[in-house]
């Protein structure tokens, strides 16, 4: 036998051996259905049959016959020299080898044996084809750990960006299970509530909001379960116990069985926005309230108009004990009109009134009065200085400061304690007029001081702030202490605050130091006399009561009055008298309002003085009015306020009487006066 021989045979071997474990292995790829996912099996398994074809070709080639070789290479060879290995065997079979170019490359001893032994590891594979299942699943786990490596980087990166996300939103969100209990919660549903992250899970959600409202809660997870998603507006429970209001957004995770596994939670703060919204509540209820007391404020003051108007009449035709009565009733007039003062004061709709207001006695007038506002618990302390502590001021105004800090101050000692109020002289140098931003020089100072809880740094940064209140809600407007910062900035003065937690507070309000008070008050109201004249005054007033009183007046003082209850009156009144030298009118009016009554009258008598009186002008009237001669006369007015301002106001104009039509060529010099803000 020659070696091209065995080797053939060793090929066979190795041809039937690899057939048989390329067949062994993909049969147990089918079997446990990896045939498609596992291409590690899959790849030893194409190995294994293409080696055997490789191999079994090589066995047809040595024993194709010698014309069959030759139809295969195309040429017959012919004999030449020796070959290794041509020993063996007789001239036969040289002649056999030397035909076939195949036989030639594998007669040879190395070739051979290198044959035997793969044919020989080729059977020892195939004996271990029991194994062949368990070399399948190895291939498989193999290339399930590649995937599932692959897959578990990949679900890392998408975990740490969704992460990213959670934590570096502006909601809170939380992962709840189906009874509502927290399993994760980013860093800013902790900051919410004022915990740490790790505080969080295992705690029930509705353990974070307020009790008032653990009924929402529960009710929007059980309304969640049903219907997807739901949202609540409630309050969060924070650790400082400062107040949060969020909005919880609540969605159903549903699972792979379509049961509800959990819920998910974004807890969003709408904290300013409620308070946005409550401020806007306020506001609106703040200017109907302001409407309403000026509205009343005005039907009021036409009444003490006429009843202060008739008792000086009286007073100036009476003597005797009477007398004193007149004067009484007088004197309460002119009390419930400073009443309705402080009503317009609040509707904002009274000007400011400078004038030298002595402090020490407007605080030793008002103590009385703080007394009975203060509790019982509450001792009232008050040092004034024995020098004058003169300011320039609306004396209204100033009483409304006094009285703000008075009730902050009791409203900061719940369990009682020491309210003083002291007034001062101060020289402020350099430095602290800069700090203050005040001139240097003579303030006086009002000081207001209580043993109460007092304030942290944060609350005394807000004290001013309007709406801004530490109290119980409902027990404050957090309007007190700016309404006193707004006038003592408006009279050119300036408010500090200093404070401690549980050591009380201080309010101080400088205010420029003006001189001595001159006394501003008539010494006997009965002495008031009436300014006399001689003009013609149309008087609009479409209060009959008012209309009479003013009438009677000024016919009193000697002027001849037209009478008119409106607008549309007034102006055929105009049209049938040849001249007119003053308009006297009411500024609220139904139909034509005086502010459009003088626009018009003016039109036709060019350059005609006006006096308006109101209690309320409503906003009919600028703040200024220039070009004309123009007086705003507050109600209630008295006989004397009324002539002397309808003197003064005539008495800017040459004693012309206006006649209709007349040209404006020349116009007689106008003065700006002051008119109420509305």
């Amino acid at each position: 036998m020659t070696w091209w021989q065995i080797s053939a045979a060793a090929n066979a071997v190795i041809m039937a051996a690899y057939t048989a474990i390329s067949v062994a292995i993909g049969r147990a790829l089918w079997r446990s259905g990896q045939w498609r996912k596992n291409r590690l099996g899959l790849a030893t398994t194409a190995i294994f049959f293409t080696c055997g074809v490789h191999h079994g070709w090589h066995t047809v080639h040595l024993l194709l016959p010698d014309h069959a070789m030759n139809v295969l290479t195309g040429h017959h060879m012919t004999g030449g020299g020796d070959m290794p290995g041509m020993e063996m065997g007789d001239e036969s079979d040289r002649d056999h080898i030397a035909g076939n170019p195949m036989r030639l490359a594998f007669n040879d001893p190395s070739t051979t044996a290198w044959d035997i032994i793969t044919a020989a590891a080729a059977v020892w594979y195939w004996t271990l084809r029991s194994r062949f299942p368990a070399l399948v699943r190895g291939a498989a786990v193999f290339e399930d750990l590649k995937l599932r490596q692959a897959e578990e980087q990949t679900l890392r990166e998408s975990e740490e960006r969704y992460r990213g996300i959670v934590e570096t939103t502006s909601e809170g969100v939380a992962l709840l299970d189906q009874d509502g209990r927290i399993g994760y919660a980013n860093t800013r549903l902790a900051d919410l509530v004022g915990r740490g992250g790790p505080e969080l899970p295992e705690l029930d959600l509705v353990d974070l909001v307020v009790d008032e409202d653990h009924s929402k809660i529960i009710d929007g997870l059980t309304r969640a379960r049903r219907d997807g998603t739901q949202r609540v507006e409630v309050g969060l429970c924070h650790a400082a116990g400062r107040p949060v209001s969020a909005q919880v957004a609540l969605t159903a995770r549903v699972g792979a069985t379509g049961e509800v596994e959990g819920f998910l939670a974004m807890v969003a703060d709408v904290t300013d926005q409620k308070i946005a919204e409550a401020q806007l509540r306020q506001a609106q209820r703040l200017d109907a309230v302001g409407q309403l007391a000026g509205g009343v404020a005005h039907d009021f003051n036409n009444l003490l108009t006429v009843i202060d108007g008739y008792a000086a009449m009286l007073l100036a035709q009476t003597d005797g004990p009477a007398r004193a009565d007149l004067t009484a009733i007088r004197g309460a007039a002119d009390r419930a009109a400073g009443l309705t003062r402080q009503l317009l004061a609040f509707s904002r709709n009274q000007a400011a009134k400078p004038r030298a207001v002595d402090l020490n006695e407007l605080v030793g007038g008002l103590e009385e009065m703080l007394r009975r506002l203060i509790r019982e618990d509450v001792e009232l302390a008050v040092r004034t200085g024995a020098a004058p502590a003169t300011v320039w001021a609306d004396h209204v105004q100033l009483e409304q400061v006094i009285v703000n800090l008075v009730v902050n101050g009791r409203d900061a000692m719940p369990d009682g304690g020491r309210l003083t109020i002291a007034t001062d002289h101060v020289d402020l140098d350099a430095h602290e007029s800069r700090r203050l931003g005040l001139p240097s020089g003579g303030q006086v100072v009002l000081t207001v001081t209580d043993t109460g809880h007092g304030m942290p740094p944060e609350v005394q940064a807000r004290a001013f702030e309007p709406f801004f209140t530490t109290k119980d809600q409902g027990k404050g407007t957090g309007l007190g202490l700016s309404t006193a910062y707004g006038i003592i900035r408006q009279a050119g003065g300036h408010i500090t605050v200093s404070s401690a937690p549980h050591a009380g507070s201080t309010f101080r309000v400088y205010l420029p130091v003006v001189a001595a008070v001159v006394d501003q008050r008539p010494a006997d109201p009965g002495a008031e006399r009436l300014a006399n004249g001689d003009e013609t005054i149309l008087l609009v007033e479409d209060d009959p009561a008012v209309r009479e009183l003013t009438e009677r007046i000024l016919t009193a003082a000697g002027y001849r009055v037209l009478a008119a209850a409106n607008g549309q009156e007034a102006l055929d009144l105009a049209r049938r008298h040849p001249t007119i030298d003053l308009l006297l009118t009411d500024v609220i009016m139904p139909g034509t309002n005086g502010r459009q009554l003088a626009d018009r009258l003016t039109k036709i008598i060019p350059d005609l003085p006006v006096v308006y009186t109101s209690a309320h002008t409503h906003g009919v009237l600028d703040e200024r009015i220039e070009g004309a001669a123009v007086a705003f006369l507050d109600k209630p007015f008295t006989a004397a306020t009324l002539t002397r301002t309808i003197r003064e106001t005539l008495g800017a104009h040459p004693h012309t009487p206006h006649a209709m039509g007349r040209s404006a060529e020349n116009p007689r010099p106008g003065r700006t006066v002051p008119i109420p803000r509305a």
